[in-house]
């Protein structure tokens, strides 16, 4: 039969083109797009690696500036406590009159230690904001490539602030 003789013909003919198709789409997709997809990747995953140590140097940063805050918090309560316990030993000593001025100095003394305080607290809530803020922009500019605005930052880490 003439159709079974022609089959190796025909055979080898496809497989010819078969194995010349599957060359040229290895050499095109094999050599030419895949290292260029894999340059992508490799770039992503710098930028992602590099992205990740910007926040562990700010969260470090912002680490170390609450610990800042607490031990000056602490110096103010261990002065204020020196203070009104010193003016409480005055006062022993003295007459009645003597007493109740040195309980005025100490009331004022305890006040102003009060308002470094609240003031030191207030600086260095506020520079932990900022520096979260600043973080937290820095963080979605790069992970997101979205640009954020310093307002929207500070709304979102008061917000985490308030939730604790």
């Amino acid at each position: 039969m003439p159709q079974i003789a022609q089959i190796p013909e025909i055979f080898a003919s496809q497989l010819f083109w078969l194995v010349i198709t599957f060359g040229l789409l290895f050499l095109v997709v094999g050599l030419g797009m895949v290292p260029k997809i894999q340059g992508t990747v490799d770039l992503r995953d710098s930028r992602i690696a590099a992205d990740l140590q910007t926040a562990a140097s700010a969260r470090e940063t912002a680490n170390r500036l609450e610990a800042d805050y607490r031990a000056a918090l602490d110096r103010s309560r261990a002065e204020a406590a020196r203070v009104a316990a010193e003016a409480k030993a005055t006062a022993a000593q003295a007459t009645e009159a003597r007493v109740k001025a040195a309980d005025a100095s100490a009331q004022v003394k305890l006040e102003d230690a009060s308002r470094r305080i609240a003031e030191a607290r207030s600086s260095a809530q506020a520079e932990i904001e900022a520096v979260a803020a600043e973080a937290a922009a820095a963080m979605v500019s790069r992970v997101a490539g979205l640009t954020v605005d310093e307002g929207t930052a500070r709304a979102a880490v008061q917000q985490e602030l308030v939730r604790g």
